[in-house]
């Protein structure tokens, strides 16, 4: 069976102090605290600003040896860009320090604004330009501007796969064309439930499956019931078989290609009322997980 990495998009927030973090944890341990608790976490602060190499190395040995990190890419890129000449900005993206998470580099997240419409020569574009590997990430950081010079990581210890994301708000990308934009580059669909506000459909367009739960009935701020959890673990098992809900939503009427098993992400980012922690614990129980975080090679030596 592939992986199932449940977790939650960022985790420092200050309502979450006494609730989910124990009363009078240093804020420097959060992180720690949360990788114990949790097999993963999308890292969100690279969605704000570029991040610098030793923020991803102090994460990387903060976390245990078999954690995960989702990796937000830059709103420079998605928002402020909006794909357009980004040849650059995804150059120093690359080499601001993602690369010092190693072992522990997963996913990496693609969200558009809802203004943004699907524009399929712009896509193609985009596809095409993300690396799909970390000696191609290394490549492309390496043609990083003065913006990231003097402090660019540019380094791998091994050759691995790199997975792409790409999350949609805009209902224009309901178009067979954008599925199967994704399935030939093999960048997956984010499944985001966001309350209705945004398109939700569930197109299976890689080998591995990315959700993200946002909110049950108000964005950002609802849990989920006992209820929902249970039915979001029936269709993450689908999804893990290789398979998919029979009541699948999609854009595409032709189905995934089945797989005999296929990894599946999930994180909830309904934060603001310390929901996405406990849901996440939720989650794993529903679907019987135990997450046992091993502890990093420099501690066992």
């Amino acid at each position: 069976m592939g992986n199932i990495r449940i977790g939650i998009s960022g985790w420092r927030y200050p309502p979450w102090r006494g609730v989910f973090y124990p009363p009078g944890l240093a804020q420097r341990r959060e992180l720690e605290f949360a990788a114990r608790t949790l097999p993963s976490i999308e890292l969100n602060g690279s969605f704000y600003r570029l991040q610098r190499p030793e923020h991803y190395i102090r994460w990387h040995e903060q976390t245990p040896a078999n954690f995960l990190f989702a990796v937000k890419g830059g709103r420079y890129i998605t928002h402020m860009r909006r794909l357009r000449d980004v040849a650059g900005p995804l150059a120093n993206f690359f080499a601001s320090g993602v690369l010092a998470l190693r072992t522990k580099m997963g996913p990496f997240l693609w969200q558009f604004p809802p203004s943004f419409r699907y524009d399929e020569p712009l896509m193609e574009r985009f596809l095409h330009s993300l690396p799909k590997n970390s000696e191609q990430a290394l490549a492309l950081a390496r043609k990083h501007d003065a913006r990231v010079s003097g402090r660019a990581y540019l380094s791998i210890d091994r050759t691995c796969r790199l997975r792409h994301a790409i999350e949609i708000r805009h209902p224009s990308f309901l178009d067979p064309s954008f599925i199967a934009l994704l399935r030939r580059y093999g960048v997956a669909l984010v499944f985001a439930d966001t309350a209705g506000k945004w398109p939700y459909r569930e197109d299976v367009t890689a080998d591995f499956v990315y959700l993200r739960l946002h909110g049950d009935e108000e964005l950002y701020s609802s849990g989920y019931s006992r209820a929902a959890l249970k039915r979001w673990a029936q269709r993450i098992r689908a999804w893990n078989c290789g398979s998919e809900p029979a009541d699948a939503v999609r854009i595409c009427e032709r189905a995934p290609s089945p797989k005999s098993s296929r990894d599946v992400y999930c994180y909830f980012d309904n934060d603001i009322k310390v929901h996405a922690p406990f849901d996440a614990l939720q989650l794993l129980d529903e679907l019987g997980l135990q997450w046992t975080p091993q502890e990093p090679a420099a501690r066992r030596n």
